[in-house]
């Protein structure tokens, strides 16, 4: 029938592109932030180069907020092969393969270029294959989010500060243990808490991307931005292996142009965003110190290397290799 259609356009004069018979490809793409991020950028972008390349051969439909799920949800889904992309955080390497996650410790990596040369160490790669292995999932790359830093009542310069110093912390163990290493006293509180917790003494301060002191307005109850740049946490295209090998190879080689091209948007985006957070916070009063990141590594090493030391072989030199 195919045949048939194909050569009645053909007597008919009329051109048959190459796309015109092929089906309409849906591709969800996932992420638990609301639309207005670097995220809801890069899925745009994704979508607008897919449609630039190939007109109508591709739907993309954006699932933001967590609208499917949270990011455990989602893994599982594309797991099942029930949906088709994510821009997911550091779960998946915590679920998967947490013996070669080094990523997730603070003050392993200073740098975004530290990170992506560890996803590329034989470390990383194994990390890869692991999480394809367990949980059915195609890794495509990084797309940087801002850093992590701390806030803070007082200057803090550094890890003498911080004694006596009550900081939130999400309840990540490897965190507290790094933390509690350098003389902070760890406070958890649920994250709609933050802003109560500070007004009212009960914390100090807290750690996070400039985005979360910007959105809550924490210059109202804290007076420092500190930046420990103590994590570079990122986000991470994946796609659900059982959905992309059933692609034709083109269609699998113009989507993974097209998650190039968006993650790097995204990570463009993301840094814009990320200096306009510190010019709004210190013109809103909050002083902003660069204190000594080195010092702070240097206090939080015997937490670092005994939880380097818990995970795969080769893992530590990996990660600390580079910056020795």
């Amino acid at each position: 029938m195919r045949k048939t259609l194909i050569a009645t356009l053909a007597s008919l004069g009329l051109a048959v592109a190459p796309l015109v018979l092929a089906s309409t490809i849906e591709i969800q793409v996932n992420n638990t932030m609301s639309e207005g991020g670097s995220e809801s950028a890069a899925v745009e972008r994704f979508a607008e180069y897919l449609e630039e390349q190939a007109p109508g051969r591709f739907n993309v439909r954006p699932f933001l907020a967590g609208s499917l799920g949270g990011e455990n949800a989602v893994l599982e889904l594309l797991n099942l092969g029930q949906t088709q992309l994510s821009i997911t955080g550091g779960n998946w390497r915590q679920q998967y393969a947490p013996e070669y996650d080094a990523i997730t410790v603070p003050f392993v990596f200073a740098t975004w270029d530290e990170v992506d040369a560890f996803m590329e160490s034989p470390s990383g790669q194994r990390l890869v294959e692991i999480a394809e292995e367990k949980g059915g999932i195609k890794y495509f790359g990084t797309q940087h989010r801002g850093p992590r830093h701390m806030t803070a009542n007082k200057a803090i310069h550094s890890p003498e500060d911080l004694q006596g110093f009550r900081m939130r912390l999400p309840s990540l163990p490897v965190w507290l243990q790094v933390w509690e290493e350098i003389g902070a006293t760890v406070v958890n509180v649920p994250a709609p808490e933050i802003y109560l917790a500070m007004q009212t003494r009960q914390v100090d301060g807290h750690e996070n991307s400039l985005s979360s002191p910007y959105t809550r307005r924490l210059w109202e109850v804290q007076d420092h931005i500190i930046l420990t740049s103590h994590v570079q946490f990122p986000w991470n295209w994946v796609a659900s292996k059982r959905w992309w090998d059933r692609l034709e190879a083109d269609d699998q080689a113009l989507i993974a142009e097209a998650i190039e091209v968006a993650r790097l948007h995204g990570t463009e985006v993301e840094r814009e965003l990320d200096e306009y957070y510190l010019e709004q916070l210190e013109a809103n009063g909050m002083t902003i110190i660069e204190p000594d990141v080195e010092a702070f590594r240097e206090a939080a090493m015997p937490a670092i290397e005994r939880i380097l030391a818990e995970m795969a072989d080769g893992v530590m030199d990996d990660a600390l290799g580079g910056n020795d």
